[in-house]
């Protein structure tokens, strides 16, 4: 797994959420907390598991809608400042935090009703190791994000530290298919990469966010979008 020693910082935990969705990184977190949203629907006493759940943004969320949730992460820290968050919530008696290997999940096929990971493909070494577990331990629904390929995302993706793993549509097909899911709906968003947003004020992301949304709406939007969602059925 790319940058698993990188996430065991005590200082990168603590700065995460600072760094990457503060200023115009606000948008990225909204987006990506509706997408989780949108396709978990109705989560009130549903068993949940969040892949590389990190600091807690969406377990939390979660929680607090009902779901019976567990976040489970290779990062001790990344996982205190979960709990932390958590806590603050008001809703830490009610998530399990959890610290452990996504390609070897401490759980029982059919465990969960959804299974769900966000920013963590982009870091994975074996994705259709990590897929087929995911798989293995829900009974209804798997919900992931990944990078594109042929996007904005790959002009700048030599320049960060850890890089990313982008994919293509057909590969992300694959996957699915071999993890022996359905895919039943995937959105495509974000011309613009999110390091973009990440560097710049809210007051300049705003109207960039804006102009990105309407492109993303026109019949070329899928071809540039730099973000996918895939929402997949057991």
């Amino acid at each position: 797994m790319k940058g698993q020693e990188w996430y065991q910082a005590t200082e990168v935990a603590e700065e995460y959420d600072e760094k990457r969705f503060s200023r115009g990184g606000r948008y990225i977190d909204r987006r990506e907390k509706q997408a989780v949203l949108d396709a978990l629907g109705r989560v009130e006493g549903d068993r949940v598991l969040e892949i590389a759940c990190g600091t807690g943004r969406f377990t939390t969320m979660l929680a607090e809608r009902g779901a019976d949730i567990t976040g489970l992460d290779i990062s001790g820290p990344m996982l205190q400042e979960g709990r932390r968050k958590a806590q603050k919530a008001g809703v830490a008696d009610t998530i399990e935090f959890m610290r452990g290997d996504a390609g070897r999940l401490p759980f029982p096929d059919d465990h969960f009703d959804t299974v769900f990971a966000m920013r963590f493909f982009h870091l994975a070494d074996t994705p259709a190791k990590y897929l087929a577990e995911m798989a293995r331990v829900s009974k209804n629904q798997v919900f992931f994000d990944t990078f594109k390929r042929f996007s904005t995302r790959s002009l700048y993706n030599w320049l960060l530290p850890m890089g990313s793993r982008l994919y293509g549509s057909r590969e992300v097909h694959d996957l699915v298919g071999e993890a022996g899911l359905t895919l039943v709906n995937d959105e495509h968003d974000f011309v613009a990469p999110y390091g973009f947003y990440r560097e710049v004020p809210d007051w300049v992301a705003r109207p960039f966010r804006r102009a990105d949304t309407a492109v993303g709406a026109t019949p070329f939007g899928e071809a540039l979008a730099s973000v996918s969602y895939w929402d997949a059925r057991v």
